[in-house]
């Protein structure tokens, strides 16, 4: 497509628009993908090289480069800003959304090619952002989960302890006992799931506890069918195995032979020990406990306590809000305000209540 034969000043600041933003894109990726190797780095030059021709589009119909050109947009510059000093998956979720928000759709001086590029760009980038999510998502859920436990439950524990008008000692009292009964139970839970989950696995697992005896079975009442029956075979493969695993036994005269484990399904592997889960679990939970005491350790009491500690458990309940929703690819603001409303919601709870029960004591 071609620009018309004079084209309005407007025109031209559009086109100067989306030529540094396309260049900006591009560096993005050259960023990410000097930090990878293999078949995800030839997909983000790949990706570079793409927006690379947009580029060159507009730069034709200005003529020439400007003498003056606009800043980037402010997410493409935030996405550049953290391609260079992180290079995770959050640029790539961010990526991901830039994407999804192609002007091109709607520009009569883009050419159906370029918005379909960007169309094609969005899944590309969402693909790239699912293995990273696969890769973290074990990692992070615990992570989240662990902090954002200990943000509500101590948050809600030191304001309804607070409400009851005890002292700021005992306000303490109760948030580091909260902090350390959590963290424990966490901890103590994490390492009985993934040692009970282990155990589980091991049972499952066959054995060669009958092998033994594969040389005395009857050929034409094979029982050894059963046992193949049992780890998922159907009944005329199975039959069949058996009869030619019993046949060999006999044959080669021994006692032994292949009964081959065959499972019922495959299972998910249990990574990492059990000890590991419970200390990461245990850190996990306290470090998003220790937040809401925070300001009682340091000395504050009444009110002005309470409000530091609000101020501190809103911002981090914001943080993993938003980090959810980037990962997720969902607006992270979005995640952010529920995460925040989930939060305080339990702590205006339990603050009611104690101040319930601090009048009835009264």
């Amino acid at each position: 497509m071609s620009a018309p034969a004079a084209p309005t000043d407007r025109d031209r600041r559009r086109w100067a628009r989306y030529l540094v933003n396309e260049r900006a894109e591009a560096h993005v990726y050259r960023e990410l993908a000097g930090r990878r190797t293999g078949e995800e780095r030839e997909i983000l030059l790949a990706l570079a090289e793409a927006e690379g021709r947009h580029e060159a589009h507009w730069l034709q119909l200005l003529g020439s480069e400007p003498a003056r050109l606009p800043r980037a947009d402010v997410r493409t510059r935030l996405l550049g800003w953290m391609a260079k000093r992180f290079g995770s998956i959050f640029v790539l979720a961010l990526a991901q959304n830039a994407e999804a928000r192609s002007p091109y759709d709607d520009e009569p001086f883009a050419t159906p090619t370029m918005a379909a590029d960007e169309r094609i760009h969005h899944e590309v980038v969402r693909g790239l952002a699912a293995r990273g999510r696969r890769r973290l998502s074990g990692t992070f859920r615990a992570a989240v989960f662990g902090a954002n436990d200990g943000l509500v439950s101590n948050l809600a524990l030191v304001m309804g302890i607070g409400a009851t008008g005890v002292s700021s000692q005992f306000v303490l009292f109760s948030g580091i006992a909260g902090l350390l009964a959590g963290a424990l139970s966490m901890g103590a839970g994490e390492f009985v799931s993934v040692r009970s989950q282990r155990e589980l696995l091991a049972a499952t697992e066959p054995s060669d506890y009958a092998d033994g005896a594969i040389a005395h079975l009857d050929i034409d009442a094979n029982e050894l069918a059963l046992v193949y029956r049992t780890r998922g075979m159907p009944e005329a493969e199975a039959s069949a195995r058996a009869r030619r695993v019993v046949e060999a036994a006999h044959a080669l005269g021994q006692g032994r032979a292949d009964t081959g484990p065959i499972s019922v399904a495959p299972h998910e592997e249990v990574v990492g020990s059990a000890w590991a889960a419970a200390l990461s679990s245990f850190l996990f939970f306290a470090s998003g406990a220790i937040i809401p005491v925070l300001p009682w350790i340091f000395g504050l009491s009444g009110p002005a306590a309470v409000v530091v500690a609000l101020v501190l458990v809103g911002i981090a309940l914001m943080s993993t809000g938003a980090a959810v929703g980037l990962l997720s690819g969902a607006p992270p603001l979005k995640r952010a305000l529920r995460q925040l409303a989930i939060g305080f919601g339990a702590a205006a709870v339990t603050y009611l209540l104690g101040l319930l029960f601090g009048v009835s004591m009264g």
